[in-house]
């Protein structure tokens, strides 16, 4: 993003009241709502002159949540190819870290070439959690044929 675009867009945490616009942006999307209204507190939205540009949540799993799942990463179409994406995702990475999350797991059909720049990679199904595989993205929000990845936390890596 260029420092005009980090000028306009201010990243922060999803208010209540974002609700509406975060589901009209994951819907146009294409992107499923499942759970939208309970992680809707652990969301990273982008905002420019009100409106919402941008989109990434965590949803923390389990009891002491060290497993979350990256999910409803979404930029409206004039704000793509510009970098958004990648301050939301990173953004949104430091704040399940924040919360204590060990290992990220996402589910996508599209962008399964874009994540491994984050650090993640493909895992099998199988192989997630189970408080993770609980969750309506994996129970069926997604689609059986989404790619599993996974990060983990690189101080667990040691």
């Amino acid at each position: 993003m260029n420092s005009t675009d980090l000028d306009r867009a201010t990243l922060r945490m999803a208010a209540p009241s974002d609700e509406a616009a975060v589901e009209a942006l994951l819907t146009a999307s294409g992107l499923p709502l499942d759970g939208v209204h309970e992680a809707l507190p652990c969301f990273v939205v982008a905002e420019d002159a009100g409106n919402i540009v941008g989109v990434a949540g965590i949803e923390a799993c389990g009891v002491a949540g060290e497993h979350a799942l990256l999910r409803s990463v979404a930029v409206a179409p004039t704000w793509q190819k510009r970098g958004l994406g990648r301050a939301l995702v990173t953004r949104t990475i430091a704040e399940a870290e924040a919360r204590g999350a060990k290992a990220l797991y996402l589910l996508t059909t599209t962008a399964e070439h874009y994540f491994p720049s984050f650090g993640f990679h493909t895992t099998a199904r199988d192989a997630v959690p189970e408080d993770v595989r609980a969750t309506a993205e994996f129970q069926g929000a997604c689609p059986a044929s989404a790619t599993v990845m996974v990060r983990t936390r690189s101080a667990d890596l040691v």
